[in-house]
């Protein structure tokens, strides 16, 4: 399997072509670190040299450690960049704001305030991005993180809303069926500032229409905060020497309508676009069409790299896969969430192979790895030939008896790819609802005479997601 995955990579030095990309050098395996530890932050340090990443971008829990994480990086030769959550602030900072400053969080479109209703978790209190205040704390912050040595630069997370829709497989964990249609309870951004700050440039009340997600004035006035709030960042951040990446929903128009955020707009000197392949449709596809879309819709002046998921569902050992389908498209790097789902001795050699490889590609077409010509993804979902194969061995588990959703980390239950089921004979797909976010199929297994609904959900021309929902 391992020269398998080499042979693809080294091939794409011969058959694809150059990818139009800021072509600096600069790290090109990174990964994310939620904390240093207080036990065993050594062998964290030392696995991340021995699977051959450059940095680590290490969240600010503390400026102390943050100092701790930059002296083992320095040791493990790891460039630093200082993880910021942005308008979602880490648990000390929440409570002193919620304390001191509650005017400073987002209200809904019912009228309320995260300072006191909930969406989806009690750690979700984002503060709205056109209070002036707001940008004045965080541009602070920036140039306070500047002095400590051995920061390179900064990576902006959660620099959004609250997840207006979320990915569909994720729902279920809330009892959810997403449809692309937002519920006004999650639907943030109303805050008075924001409302009469667009009232002033537009002369309306976005409340007035009949939805509100559906209005271009609107949603563009609310994703140009959040970037004004971004580059504020960025500017302070460059005028001190040092770089930014960010880690934003997988593409510009899928992130401008699941949480307000059109990172294509930002300062970036890299872009981390997380594709989690596990949370949207299963299939490394995804990543290739989320690359070939962000090459497109990104800022050209920006490095396009891509956040692959190592531990969020899923053998660990498909990072390869997901990882060669982001390169065909486009990307110029990786990071993982997390290092640690690289968890056994030889997948970490394997990965330094890949990461070594890649490097040598990059080299030898003078500081860009080449990428596919795909003109656009394919938004047909019926021509997604793994993800349809994925599809219908979930029905063969359903027809089984067996549940699609599950308690886990990305709301699906765990598939064993040892068990085998009877085949099915399924009838042509048939187009029973379309909009611009949903299509819905009926498709019949008659082998079984059962028949099920199966939802994909389009935003851009990326198919974001799937669900499989028994009829008979």
């Amino acid at each position: 399997m391992m020269k398998k995955t080499i042979l693809l990579v080294a091939a794409l030095a011969l058959t694809l072509i150059s990818c139009k990309q800021n072509d600096a050098a600069g790290p090109m395996f990174w990964t994310w670190l939620e904390e240093v530890p207080e036990e065993g932050a050594e062998a964290v340090f030392a696995r991340m040299e021995e699977a051959g990443l450059d940095a680590v971008m290490i969240n600010v829990v503390s400026e102390e450690n943050l100092r701790q994480g930059i002296e083992l990086a320095r040791k493990h030769h790891l460039a630093v960049y200082a993880w910021i959550k942005v308008l979602n602030l880490p648990k000390p900072e929440r409570e002193f704001l919620l304390a001191n400053h509650p005017d400073w969080f987002s209200v809904n479109r019912n009228g309320e305030s995260l300072k006191d209703t909930k969406a989806y978790v009690g750690s979700y209190k984002f503060l709205c991005p056109a209070h002036p205040d707001v940008r004045k704390y965080l541009v602070d912050k920036v140039e306070e993180l500047c002095k400590i040595e051995g920061v390179e630069g900064f990576n902006l997370d959660y620099c959004r809303y609250v997840d207006r829709i979320l990915p569909i497989s994720l729902a279920h964990l809330y009892d959810i069926q997403e449809d692309g249609e937002v519920d006004p309870h999650f639907d943030f951004g109303y805050h008075p500032l924001m409302l009469e700050k667009f009232r002033e440039q537009y002369g309306y009340d976005p409340r007035e229409q009949a939805d509100p997600t559906r209005d271009e004035k609107w949603s563009r006035f609310r994703c140009d905060q959040v970037t004004e709030v971004a580059n504020l960042m960025i500017d302070a951040a460059h005028r001190h020497g040092r770089k930014v990446t960010a880690s934003p929903f997988p593409t510009p128009k899928m992130a401008a309508f699941m949480v307000g955020q059109d990172w294509g707009k930002w300062n970036l000197d890299y872009v981390h676009p997380m594709l989690y392949v596990h949370f949207y449709t299963m299939d490394p596809s995804f990543a290739f069409d989320c690359c070939v879309e962000n090459r497109r819709d990104g800022n050209p002046a920006t490095k396009l790299m891509c956040g692959i998921d190592v531990e969020l569902g899923g053998d660990p050992a498909t990072v390869f896969e997901k990882m060669d389908a982001a390169f065909r498209g486009g990307a110029q790097g990786v990071s993982l969430y997390t290092s640690e789902g690289l968890d056994t001795p030889e997948l970490r050699a394997r990965f330094k192979v890949y990461a070594d490889s890649l490097r040598a590609v990059r080299a030898a077409n003078g500081g860009v790895v080449p990428c596919d010509a795909a003109a656009s993804a394919e938004r047909n979902p019926l021509e997604h030939k793994e993800m349809m194969r994925v599809i219908e061995r979930n029905i063969q588990r359903m027809v089984a008896g067996e549940p699609l959703h599950d308690d886990t980390v990305n709301g699906l239950a765990v598939d064993d790819p040892a068990k085998t089921y009877p085949a099915l004979d399924l009838g042509p797909y048939e187009l029973v609802r379309k909009n611009d976010r949903l299509e819905v199929f009926t498709v019949e297994d008659r082998a079984s005479g059962r028949r099920f609904e199966v939802w994909f959900l389009t935003y851009g021309d990326v198919v974001s997601g799937w669900d499989i929902l028994p009829t008979t």
